[in-house]
Order: C-alpha cells, then sequence, then structure tokens
C-alpha cells in the first residue's frame, strides 16, 4: 500500500501493462469487474495476477443485475464468491439497476421503479446473494434520466432497500450530481437523506454535459469543479473509505489520472488525516 491510503482507479486493459509497471501513477488500490476476469487464461491471467501481487483489488460487478424480474443466477454469483476469495477481495460493489431482462442482455444499467414492490424484490435477492458471498454487497447509487412509475422519492428507495437488506453503500458522488442537475434537487440535501452510515465505498467520475438541461454520466472525461467540491463536503459526513477513480475511455496521459487522485487525496487528507482504510 503506499502513503496514498485511500484513493484507487480501474484496472483496464488499456492501460493495464503501464499501471503495473509506472511510476508515474501510484494508486492505492485498483478495481475491476470481476465477469471480465472469471475463467480468464494466458496473457492477461498474467498480467491479472502481477497487479494482484502489486495491489490490494476491490470489485464492481456489471451483471448482477439486482432489480431483473429474472430468477437470480445463483450460479453467477458463486464464481464471484469464488474470484473474490482467491483475489483476497474485501469489497464487492454493484449497481443499484438492472441489464438482463427475459434472459436477454441489454448492455446498459436500466433504473429500476422506485415503488414498495421493488424494494421487497430487491431486498430478498440481495439477501441471497450476501448469503452466498458471506459478506456484505455494496450497492451504487446510479444515474437515471427519467423515473418509472415512482412511489417513492430517490432517497426513500435507496434508504429502504439498504436498511432492510443490510447491504452496504457505494456512495457515487458523480451519479449525485448528474441527477440533481437532470432533476433539479439540491445534492446536499439529497445527501443528508441518504443512509450515510452504511457507506463503504465511494466513486468519482467524470461526465458530459450534453444540454442546458441534460448531463450524461458518461465515466469518459475528466471531474469538474463541483463534483470535487461535492466530495469534499461528503467525505465530511462519512467515515473513511476508499474512494475510486472511474476512467472507462478517452484515457488520457497517465500523469492526468495521477493528478485527479491527488487531488483527491489532498481534499481527503483535511477530513480522514492519519485514519487509514483497508481496500
Amino acid at each position: 500500500m503506499n502513503n496514498n491510503q485511500y484513493t484507487g482507479l480501474g484496472f483496464r486493459k488499456d492501460f493495464a501493462e503501464d499501471l503495473i509497471t509506472s511510476e508515474v501513477l501510484k494508486p492505492s488500490f485498483i478495481e475491476m469487474a470481476p465477469e471480465n476476469w472469471i475463467g480468464m487464461g494466458g496473457y492477461w491471467k498474467k498480467q491479472l495476477d502481477k497487479a494482484a501481487e502489486k495491489f490490494p483489488i476491490t470489485c464492481h460487478g456489471l451483471s448482477l443485475s439486482i432489480g431483473s424480474p429474472d430468477e437470480l443466477d445463483v450460479e453467477f454469483v458463486k464464481q464471484v464468491k469464488k474470484f473474490l476469495k482467491q483475489y483476497n477481495v474485501k469489497i464487492y460493489s454493484e449497481h443499484l439497476s438492472y441489464s438482463k431482462c427475459d434472459n436477454a442482455h441489454l448492455y446498459d444499467l436500466l433504473p429500476i421503479p422506485f415503488r414498495k414492490d421493488a424494494v421487497k424484490h430487491i431486498v430478498e435477492r440481495i439477501k441471497t446473494v450476501q448469503d452466498i458471498l458471506e459478506q456484505p454487497l455494496v450497492l451504487e447509487n446510479v444515474s437515471y434520466y427519467t423515473p418509472v412509475a415512482a412511489e417513492m422519492k430517490e432517497h426513500e428507495f435507496i434508504s429502504a432497500i439498504v436498511n432492510e437488506s443490510g447491504c452496504n453503500m457505494l456512495l457515487d458522488i458523480n451519479n449525485v450530481y448528474v441527477n440533481s442537475f437532470n432533476h433539479k434537487y439540491d445534492t446536499k440535501e439529497f445527501l443528508h437523506k441518504l443512509p450515510l452510515d452504511k457507506v463503504a465505498y465511494i466513486h468519482m467520475a467524470g461526465h458530459e454535459q450534453v444540454s442546458d438541461t441534460l448531463i450524461i454520466d458518461t465515466h469518459g472525461q475528466a471531474v469538474i469543479d463541483p463534483v470535487f467540491e461535492l466530495f469534499e463536503y461528503a467525505i465530511d459526513l462519512v467515515k473513511p473509505v476508499p474512494v475510486l477513480l472511474e476512467r472507462d475511455f478517452n484515457i488520457p496521459e497517465l500523469s492526468e489520472l495521477q493528478g485527479e487522485l491527488t487531488r483527491m487525496d489532498n481534499i481527503i487528507s483535511k477530513k480522514w488525516q492519519n485514519k487509514h482504510v483497508a481496500a
């Protein structure tokens, strides 16, 4: 673990070798989607093992589809469990959304209706997943562009699921900012209504503003100043946890990525000084 105890970066094949060998880019941990690496052999398995020797690993999944009406894929969850144990992964997070319906993979993260019946459905599925994994699931507040048949507020929906299931929360700062812009609510008021005592992980990312009324969560741009400002406000409200910088495409120079990590860590050092997290 580097002196930087808090900030990590997604492990992507685009710059995997550079990340392993770089003297410029120095995250304290790396994150990966387990389904992209489960069963991997050959060159990429060797790269993964090299990375695991150098960095602690967290996992952020894409395929659990916790809100899907389909049956839970128990065999997939068991494969994830094996992967987590193999690489000593303490945090497995997923999205509070769904990506499968009628056995079709939709290759997108779709919003779940903010409804009581959806809460009940998801809570049962979370408990099953946690029983199999033998560790808490960590769920992310997601960006969405239109509410679907909502009968609850977003914060009520998130809080009900977290509190009733016993899972933990991944607080995505950029998603709070994006949703607040698109749906016209106050970011700080929203944060205070979340179950912040259950936050176990934080994500930071960039986005693209496509019009005066719409921001798209892309993970393909640098983090903007207002998101950094919201991050500084938010970390004063939660216990020290790992913080991940997401950059999925349009990858800049490694020094630019390190600059964002350093800025995050400088903010953190003012709030969480002399405390440590286990990634």
